[in-house]
């Protein structure tokens, strides 16, 4: 049984309210700008007269559904149309390879070879909109001049026309699409019933497709091959009727077959065991399909479940879930490298695996496993990305690269040393995250791998998977390095020598989270007397740290002045709102006089010291205290004299240090006291560890954690 169908002719109207020329204009230009320099494909778009948007008004040669995710596009946007708008200016891009460097948003959903050259539709005073076009991937990579002037002559021709039109208050409504233009030279109709029969008796599969994927004729060979009558076949996409042509790869090669216009094949599994050969043909109207019997595939498919009849998928779909939920949950580069090695890896197959990314123009290694010479991989770290290497290439380009073994390597890149890791096959993945390269996973096979069409697809979705986490992880490391940067230029590098006090301290950053902390501590060597300061400014941001900064500053100013310690702190609390900062803090300050033995305190919403007797009885000290600063300007913050014979030991510390999820805030005290008793009459740096290693044994930091040691001494 042989079907024809003609399918549904699809048309767009005008948007309301828009007024259209009375002719198809737009349309007519674009088909005669695309015959005149031989391209396949294009698309006009018109600026918005609401908002910098540029909007797809026609597209002639494909389906729109083509460039479904750029119908809209603001000026801003790293496309080329918005590129010509900007530039006024020619925009070329001259195959795979350049798209990927140049547009990898569009190289990501469109990764096929083709060439595109976007013009603006713009005078000198008034931008219109721009066109683009597209030639096949067979197209040399640079535009001929003949090209460019038809191109510019043809968009001059049509700006001039909706300049008009604007005159006129006629703006173009949106035009009917322009998928085929209608075939000449067809044989008469007793031609076309005998070309049907004669392929109706053909032994192999023949269908056509039409830019759409519907399928228009099929004879009685595909047909049955498919396993469908030729009825439920007709008007409908092959991967929508044929339940085992279900996966976006095949729709992927028909996509690729009519973007490219270079002949694509793929093989296809019909249950339960059959392997089905399918070879595109396209053209301007569509594709042609041949479907035969692959019957070497399908020996050698059912040879290999002769042998491993367990062997399982390259990927579940459960792995696949399991890999997307373990990456969520990676936080550095490290823990991204750490979960490709064991999540990844065994699923492939494959014995040894690099992540690589780039920082100043050169090639730096992030992690690597599986390598029985580490300096194998190391040697590559630093080398400049100009250098043609595998890795360099595919992350320059953005384009994968599979070697099937060593000696398409050696062929391709006959200097480099990868051949010499003892290694047989490689897949090169680029990592591309929010549209830009961010590295490339290197997986290395034991043994001359084939890398067939479905597991490239497989492979290349895992490379988007981890290109997500690694972007995240990168950004996490760098926020993570300035952290930690800034806190150290705000912390004290070395602590005042003080007369008559010991003393020792320690900032650890909370083990969750990635913020800034606004903990701090400062000995200040004030005259006639001492003072020491320990705070934490609510938040956890750079504005956080910075506030810190000024606190202490502050403190360091008013003491030195001479002010009484409530004064510093009702000063430190008008400094506080007076920044207008929006934030807290607490802060515990102590005017230290060991000659007398004592010491005055005054405390502002801070947790309580700790002190130990010279005898080592330990107790949590009580003061009297008020608010937190900056939240009442008239708020008074009484002082505390506490009595510090030599040998006492203070215990400042800030909440990280006594929280902990799950473990009441009094049990951490007791606990301090007891180890405080135990071991205080340490030397007071071995102290200081001590009390950190006891806050780590309670449990992971959710904040964190200053700590300042103060021993009295006897100086006489």
């Amino acid at each position: 049984m042989v079907g024809v169908s003609d399918g549904p002719a699809h048309t767009r109207a005008p948007a309301a309210g828009e007024v259209p020329l009375g002719e198809p204009v737009l349309s007519f230009a674009l088909a005669t700008m695309i015959e005149e320099v031989g391209a396949h494909c294009g698309a006009v778009y018109l600026l918005s007269r609401d908002e910098p948007v540029l909007e797809m008004t026609v597209m002639a040669g494909l389906p729109r559904a083509f460039a479904a995710p750029w119908e809209r596009v603001g000026l801003s946007a790293p496309i080329p149309v918005a590129d010509a708008v900007r530039r006024r200016g020619l925009v070329w891009v001259g195959g795979e390879e350049e798209m990927a460097r140049r547009y990898p948003r569009i190289a990501v959903v469109l990764p096929y070879q083709f060439a595109l050259a976007a013009i603006p539709l713009a005078t000198e005073d008034e931008v219109y909109g721009a066109v683009f076009v597209t030639w096949p991937g067979a197209h040399p990579p640079e535009l001929a001049g003949w090209e460019r002037d038809q191109l510019w002559a043809g968009c001059r021709r049509l700006t001039r026309r909706l300049a008009r039109a604007a005159e006129q208050s006629l703006p173009p409504g949106r035009e009917p699409d322009l998928l085929e233009l209608p075939l000449t030279g067809v044989a008469q109709t007793r031609g076309s019933v005998e070309a049907v029969r004669m392929v109706s008796r053909l032994p192999y599969g023949l269908m056509s497709l039409d830019l759409h994927g519907r399928i228009g004729f099929v004879n009685t060979a595909a047909a049955e091959l498919l396993g469908r009558h030729a009825g439920e076949l007709l008007g409908t996409p092959p991967w929508v009727s044929v339940p085992w042509l279900n996966d976006p790869m095949y729709e992927d090669r028909y996509r690729g077959a009519l973007i490219s216009q270079e002949v694509t094949s793929f093989v296809a599994l019909r249950p339960p065991g059959q392997w089905l050969s399918f070879r595109m043909y396209p053209s301007m109207t569509g594709v042609s399909v041949r479907i035969s019997r692959a019957r070497a595939v399908t020996a050698l498919a059912r040879g290999a479940a002769q042998a491993d009849p367990e062997q399982p998928r390259l990927v579940t779909i459960s792995q696949v879930l399991s890999l997307a939920g373990a990456l969520t949950e990676a936080v550095g580069v490290q823990d991204v490298v750490q979960l490709v090695w064991d999540e990844v890896v065994p699923a492939v197959g494959c014995r040894a695996m690099v992540i690589l990314g780039s920082q100043g123009g050169r090639l730096h290694v992030l992690g690597h496993h599986g390598y029985a010479d580490p300096h194998m991989v190391e040697r590559f770290d630093g080398l400049p990305l100009s250098e043609r290497t595998p890795g360099t290439q595919v992350l320059n380009t953005g384009v994968p690269a599979f070697f099937d073994s060593r000696e398409q390597l050696e062929r391709l890149y006959p200097d480099r040393q990868e051949t010499r890791s003892g290694f047989a096959a490689w897949a090169y993945l680029p990592l591309i995250a929010s549209g830009r390269p961010v590295g490339t996973c290197v997986l290395a096979y034991a043994e001359p791998h084939g890398f067939p069409a479905d597991e490239r697809a497989v492979l290349t979705s895992l490379g988007s998977l981890i290109a997500q986490a690694l972007g995240r992880a990168l950004l996490y490391d760098a926020k993570h390095r300035l952290a930690h940067g800034l806190q150290q230029v705000l912390l004290p590098h070395s602590l005042a020598r003080l007369p008559g006090i010991e003393a020792a301290a320690r900032y650890l950053p909370a083990t969750r989270g990635m913020d800034i902390g606004g903990d701090f501590y400062d000995l200040v060597p004030a005259r006639p007397l001492a003072a020491a300061v320990i705070g934490d400014v609510q938040g956890h941001n750079v504005t956080a740290a910075g506030l810190m900064g000024q606190i202490r500053t502050g403190v360091r100013a008013y003491t030195t002045v001479g002010q009484a310690p409530h004064e510093v702190m009702n000063s430190t609390n008008r400094l506080l709102i007076d920044l207008g900062a929006d934030l807290f803090a607490s802060c515990l300050y102590l005017r230290l006089d060991p000659a007398a033995g004592q010491a005055v305190m005054a405390r502002a919403g801070h947790p309580p010291p700790l002190l130990r007797r010279p005898d080592g009885r330990v107790r949590v000290l009580d003061l009297a205290g008020g608010p937190l600063l900056g939240i009442d300007a008239s708020a008074v913050y009484p002082t505390t004299e506490v009595a510090l014979a030599p040998g006492s030991v203070l215990v400042l510390y800030t909440d990280g240090l006594v929280e902990c999820p799950g473990v009441d805030i009094e049990d951490s005290l007791v606990a301090l006291g007891e180890l405080l008793a135990e071991v205080g009459d340490r030397p007071l740096e071995s102290l200081a560890d001590a009390i950190v290693r006891h806050g780590a044994a309670v449990g992971e930091r959710g904040d964190d954690v200053a700590l300042l040691l103060l021993r009295a001494r006897d100086d006489g």
